[in-house]
């Protein structure tokens, strides 16, 4: 596949303004969107959790990008009691990113996973839920941040 950039896939940040994959230059996301009524998206969300709580630094950032629609409460809760406490809390409630993604053929449903390199290029992505504290994932973002 070319090469596609992602710099401007667009969501609320955790402090509600908005922003976009540019805003992290420098950086490799692993962006994960999620909703609280998607049960696979749901189980993965504490390995996404733990791989941030390990990995997160200035080189490395899980976004886990909320989608769903009306205000933040449902949301908030579920990673409340899911004891969701490493993930910045990034919010879309429009969908608008995963439609982008969707036209892209990036997405087909919930979860969706994309690995982002400093420059806002997409390394690649995944449908799907996957075991984000194992050691594969560990090993994948190791490979991605060139170590």
């Amino acid at each position: 596949d070319p090469p596609q950039s992602l710099k401007t896939l667009a969501f609320n940040a955790p402090d509600g303004q908005a922003m976009t994959i540019a805003d992290r230059a420098g950086k490799t996301l692993l962006v994960n969107l999620w909703a609280t009524w998607c049960a696979p998206c749901r189980a993965e969300m504490p390995a996404l959790d733990a791989l941030q709580k390990e990995l997160g630094s200035e080189k490395f950032e899980v976004i886990a990008v909320n989608v769903d629609a009306g205000d933040d409460a449902k949301p908030k809760k579920f990673l409340a009691d899911t004891g969701v406490e490493s993930l910045g809390y990034y919010r879309d409630n429009t969908m608008a990113a995963f439609e982008e993604l969707k036209t892209r053929g990036l997405a087909l449903g919930l979860p969706v996973t994309l690995l982002v390199d400093g420059e806002g290029c997409l390394l690649a992505h995944m449908n799907g839920p996957a075991e984000w504290s194992s050691d594969d994932a560990r090993k994948l973002i190791g490979a991605a941040l060139g170590g």
